[in-house]
């Protein structure tokens, strides 16, 4: 827990810089410009799609059209929701994690070195199968909605997932080999989905959660660097405990 409350700490610190608010702006645009071509649209046609398929039907068999249009339209405004911000969150993700982790890593962790390779294709590669599990899990899980709280339980988890699926990955490719991200992911993935979770409300703030994805980009940037640092010292440490006994 303390890894997640430093690394937010540190990205609430650097939004004093204004060089990091240009990284985070361009997300937020697209995803407001994502979210309101959809809502024009799309809205109407999914949500009438939504009332033709279970539970729903089940719904106006059973007399509840009112309640199937109202949870039909709450499903269409989710969606739309989701969608943006899996735009927003991709964008942050190829563009604006690999100049973060370059920033960052130079001014705050300058001893942290880079032995990872950072491939536009290998982290494009990773957002798409974020995204793809995403859209499955989530549209995968929409009969469960039905039941009581599912409804708030469910968006936040799978927006927790796509930020962990996401950021935990691009966050360390520059400096990270691929043993030393799976150790790290292993170790810490139960704090990384908290962190992906608290960003997952963040990102349900009206206007402020517009900046969720690329915020996220620099809350993971943090955490994974910080985490290396720590893995690469108990390393060492353990080397040269070694080398005394030789």
């Amino acid at each position: 827990m303390v890894e997640v409350f430093n690394a937010l700490v540190r990205s609430l610190n650097n939004l004093q810089d204004g060089r990091i608010w240009s990284r985070l702006i361009g997300p937020a645009v697209v995803a407001l410009l994502v979210w309101l071509l959809l809502a024009f649209f799309a809205l109407d046609w999914f949500v009438a799609q939504l009332l033709d398929f279970p539970p729903l039907t089940w719904l106006t068999g059973w007399g509840a059209l009112w309640l199937a249009k109202v949870l039909a339209w709450v499903g269409g405004w989710l969606a739309v929701f989701a969608l943006a911000y899996m735009t927003s969150m991709l964008l942050a993700a190829i563009f604006v994690v690999p100049l973060l982790a370059q920033e960052i890593g130079d001014r705050e962790y300058p001893d942290v070195t880079r032995k990872g390779d950072d491939s536009v294709v290998a982290s494009t590669a990773n957002s798409l199968i974020a995204a793809t599990g995403f859209i499955i899990g989530w549209i995968g899980t929409l009969p469960l909605w039905l039941i009581p709280g599912m409804g708030l339980v469910l968006p936040i988890y799978w927006l927790a997932w796509l930020n962990r699926r996401t950021f935990a990955y691009d966050a360390l490719a520059l400096h990270a080999t691929k043993d030393e991200w799976k150790a790290i992911f292993a170790r810490h993935r139960g704090k990384l989905l908290l962190l992906g979770v608290l960003l997952g409300l963040l990102a349900h703030v009206p206007f402020v959660g517009l900046l969720a994805p690329a915020f996220g980009a620099l809350a993971y940037v943090h955490y994974g660097l910080e985490a290396l640092r720590r893995e690469r010292d108990a390393a060492a440490v353990i080397i040269e405990g070694e080398a005394r006994r030789v």
